[in-house]
């Protein structure tokens, strides 16, 4: 049963993983844009790919974990309203207002349960079909 779980968990981060990086491609999560910035202009999460290369998924137990090496991809994936500490280009501290609107490109998505039975389906189905081909060896 332990092989048919890594299996499952091997295939759905496989497939998370694209369609994670496919929201990337369509500038929005799962068909809702990003929202533009205050000039109109487009968001900067596609300027350099940085984000989107940084993206690593990792199986701990029965998870898939998904990491950013970059210190802004939880603050564009889930947004920030809050008093900051920032530091100037002259190294002097100060606090300021950050408001920056979400936008989502990771997370749990409406259809995710579906992809997760699919996985599952075929993975036991698969091996049932190996437990059968074994019995009438």
């Amino acid at each position: 049963m332990d092989k048919i779980l890594q299996k499952i968990l091997k295939d759905l981060k496989v497939e998370l993983t694209d369609k994670f990086d496919q929201n990337f491609s369509q500038g929005g999560f799962f068909g809702k844009k990003w929202q533009k910035r205050k000039d109109g202009s487009a968001t900067h999460l596609n300027n350099t790919g940085a984000l989107r290369r940084s993206i690593k998924p990792h199986i701990e137990g029965d998870e898939i974990i998904f990491t950013s090496s970059t210190p802004y991809a939880s603050a564009h994936n889930e947004g920030v309203n809050k008093n900051v500490r920032v530091k100037s280009k002259k190294g002097k501290k100060f606090t300021r207002k950050m408001n920056l609107p979400q936008r989502q490109f990771i997370g749990e998505y409406t259809g995710m349960e579906k992809t997760i039975e699919r996985i599952a389906k075929q993975a036991m189905e698969e091996a049932t079909q190996d437990i059968v081909q074994k019995a009438n060896h």
